[in-house]
């Protein structure tokens, strides 16, 4: 039913905007007589007829049912399962659109906070395809038969993925491969979640994890599925509830290795590790470039050292935090191989990092924290400590403006920020923030 003039939008209607612009999610803003209206995948410059699909007293969201003109920098999208792949969200988008519209929505996210940002952002570009080097597939059975791939976004349907461009043709196979063994095994693949895979830069390691839903002893039991990938370099299976689930190897090791500024870090396929291949090394030179040098450094999320250890040449001394045991294994195996007697590696989360450490004069502070942010209690406990310079690292613009905004409240200003596209064709984008007391 076509939108009546003089009356607000309801689920049902359809209407034909033009997208003014690109927000944060992979959605294009539009407006109808005043309303706005969230188009999913709508790109800017698009002029679409769309249907709306919910509406509330504040905005419209409204699914595109016909694209009348294409905005400019729109491409045919090279992935055939896009939509209604959820891994990506802008594939019909050309690649230096994408890096002019993820800045731009940066700038907004940081704006609409109340910390504007009007100094330069660099913003630094990845190639599009095989740039992972860490991937989650999840697994389905149903009518369609076994399927192995990514959720369509904003649900739990699997699509089932015969390739995937953001992965390298070694863990595209070995993706299928254990896609057509579970399909085989019904017994058994009514039990695994999904698979994680993790690879080194260099393609030399490769380590697949099966997330089940079974007891430990029963895991041994997708020993065999490692006979169907023999080039793989580890397998296992994490199983296990609760507090007791763990990874549990059945062949191989369960580790891959990263080679940055020298540095050759180990990392178990449970560790968190950052996953573009192409840009690592731009990222950790931009996390110690910004780090003034001497003094000490406290990393929390530390993960398995990677900022941490490169940040050692210029520090007295470096002390990393981080809750994953295994990640903290990792890590404390990376600094002894490098030598790094000045390096330390603890177990716990950020706050209790912060609380158990006395404050040093001149701490520079690594914040690397997770897609939700550091929030309000931990951002004051580290104004607090009142570090010589603050740089964090973010995956999320709206959390990392949240966050920032709090730093202001307590007396730290960013003077400089610096972009990364770690995520080619998806909306996420890594920002490196350092922040400086006023």
């Amino acid at each position: 039913m076509t939108a009546r003039e003089g009356r607000g939008l309801r689920a049902g209607d359809v209407i034909e905007a033009v997208v003014e612009k690109g927000v944060y999610r992979g959605l294009g803003l539009a407006r109808h007589e005043g309303q706005v209206v969230f188009i999913p995948h709508g790109l800017p410059g698009d002029r679409v007829r769309a249907r709306v699909q919910s509406a509330t007293s504040g905005y419209v969201t409204a699914a595109a049912e016909e694209r009348l003109a294409p905005g400019p920098g729109r491409r045919p999208s090279p992935c055939p399962y896009f939509p209604p792949c959820g891994g990506c969200a802008y594939q019909e988008l050309d690649y230096p659109a994408q890096l002019v519209l993820k800045e731009q929505i940066l700038r907004e996210s940081l704006a609409r906070a109340g910390v504007a940002w009007e100094g330069e952002i660099p913003v630094s570009g990845s190639p599009e395809q095989a740039w992972r080097t860490r991937a989650s597939f999840h697994f389905a059975e149903g009518p369609e038969g076994a399927r192995l791939g990514l959720y369509v976004e904003g649900t739990h349907r699997v699509v089932d993925l015969p390739q995937c461009l953001q992965v390298s043709a070694a863990m595209n196979r070995t993706q299928r491969a254990i896609r057509a063994s579970l399909a085989e095994q019904p017994r058994w693949a009514r039990r695994v979640r999904g698979v994680e895979l993790a690879e080194s830069s260099d393609g030399e390691r490769l380590v697949a994890a099966l997330e089940t839903a079974m007891a430990p002893a029963e895991a041994v039991n997708l020993a065999p599925l490692a006979d169907l990938v023999p080039w793989l370099t580890g397998f296992g299976v994490v199983a296990g509830d609760g507090r007791q689930r763990r990874f549990h190897l059945l062949r191989g090791e369960p580790y891959v290795e990263h080679e940055v500024r020298a540095l050759r870090l180990r990392s178990h396929v449970g560790s968190f590790f950052q996953g573009n291949r192409f840009l690592l090394a731009e990222l950790v030179s931009t996390v110690v470039d910004l780090a003034p040098r001497g003094g000490t450094v406290l990393d929390l999320y530390a993960g398995v050292g990677l900022f941490a250890l490169a940040l050692a040449e210029g520090a007295d001394a470096v002390t990393g935090v981080e809750l994953n045991p295994i990640a903290v294994e990792d890590a404390r195996h990376n600094a002894e191989r490098a030598g790094l007697a000045h390096v330390r590696f603890d177990q716990g989360d950020a706050h209790e990092g912060l609380a158990s450490r006395r404050v040093a004069p001149g701490e520079r502070i690594i914040l690397d924290p997770p897609r939700t942010g550091a929030g309000a209690d931990l951002v004051q406990a580290i104004a607090g400590r009142r570090p010589a310079a603050v740089v964090y690292v973010s995956c999320d613009p709206p959390t990392l403006g949240r966050d920032l905004k709090t730093f202001a409240a307590e007396g730290y200003a960013p003077d400089a920020v610096r972009a990364l596209d770690l995520f080619p064709d998806t909306f996420h984008l890594e920002t490196v923030v350092r922040l400086v007391p006023r």
